[in-house]
């Protein structure tokens, strides 16, 4: 069994299009365990997949992008489904990061971090982190800075996504510059 294929395919049905499955998440974003194994066994790729598969999946992911609880599985993050999936607001760290693309750098500077397609605004809790997400659109990514401290103070919802990714509803450009 490949575990890559099989985290990908948790990923697209936990964060993108569990109706493609018959899946109905919860208000935060759970289904029950048994329901997900059910579904997948529908296909002939993933009719062998035990609830140990998902959670060596889990576990040795080195994004972690999933979690299993009390007989349930979510994505942490990442959503596009039309359902918005509430996190409870949690006070972040003094700063965060946000790796984009350059040409894209002034449009963010001025009008702020939005979640486009996905429901949350995406954050690195390091610069590492952030420079590997600003890679998949741009071989030198702009690091932004985010003053997390700051916008938080000013009613900025923030929330824990994992422990390296932080999400917010928006991030007003006042609160950006980039890292030199």
């Amino acid at each position: 069994m490949n575990d890559t294929k099989l985290s990908k395919e948790l990923s697209y049905a936990l964060r993108h299009a569990p109706w493609e499955y018959g899946l109905e998440l919860d208000e935060e974003g759970w289904v029950s365990v048994e329901q997900l194994l059910d579904c997948l066994h529908q296909t002939e790729q993933w009719k062998e997949v035990q609830e140990a598969d998902l959670h060596r999946v889990i576990e040795t992911s080195e994004k972690k992008r999933h979690e299993i609880r009390d007989g349930k599985i979510r994505a942490y993050y990442g959503h596009s489904v039309p359902v918005k999936i509430q996190k409870e607001p949690a006070q972040p760290p003094e700063v965060l990061y946000h790796g984009t693309a350059r040409k894209w750098v002034s449009a963010i500077l001025q009008q702020g971090l939005q979640p486009k397609n996905r429901q949350y605004v995406h954050l690195s809790q390091d610069i590492e982190t952030a420079l590997a997400v600003g890679r998949r659109r741009d071989h030198q990514p702009c690091i932004l800075v985010v003053n997390a401290k700051k916008a938080w103070e000013d009613g900025i919802a923030f929330y824990l996504g994992n422990e390296t990714v932080w999400l917010s509803d928006t991030i007003p450009g006042r609160y950006l510059k980039p890292l030199l």
